[in-house]
């Protein structure tokens, strides 16, 4: 990549990168591997996959969800917390997806200027730059 960027992961690129998933593009996992770049991963995520795992909807996720926050840790990876201002970003955007989780990546990756790492086309509509 070169230069050193700040990447926001959305829910499914950290849980494919922590597996080794072949479905993380070569391109997304060659941007995480790069120790020049800063990896950041949302309290948003941690309650998808806690509360996805708790429904059943994310079975394989019962190590992330009990232990997130040491699993990030021991990737290097940074905490980013839920403010204010994310929150009414979210709320804000005037857009049919339902998913909170979502709006709470999108909003926070505006924020803070950070490039989301997803592989939602949808995404791209939201004045956001995002890597796959």
């Amino acid at each position: 990549m070169g230069s050193h960027l700040r990447l926001l992961l959305d829910t499914h690129a950290l849980i494919w990168w922590l597996a080794g998933d072949e479905a993380l593009s070569r391109r997304a996992r060659d941007a995480i591997a790069d120790e020049a770049n800063e990896i950041i991963v949302s309290a948003a995520s941690a309650m998808e996959v806690a509360t996805k795992f708790r429904i059943g909807k994310l079975p394989g996720a019962a190590l992330l969800a009990q232990d997130f926050e040491a699993i990030i840790a021991e990737q290097g990876f940074g905490e980013l917390p839920i403010s204010v201002h994310h929150a009414r970003l979210a709320g804000e955007m005037n857009i049919a997806h339902k998913d909170p989780f979502d709006r709470f990546l999108i909003a926070q990756a505006q924020a803070e200027d950070m490039v989301l790492v997803s592989n939602e086309a949808l995404f791209d509509g939201f004045a956001i730059k995002r890597l796959w």
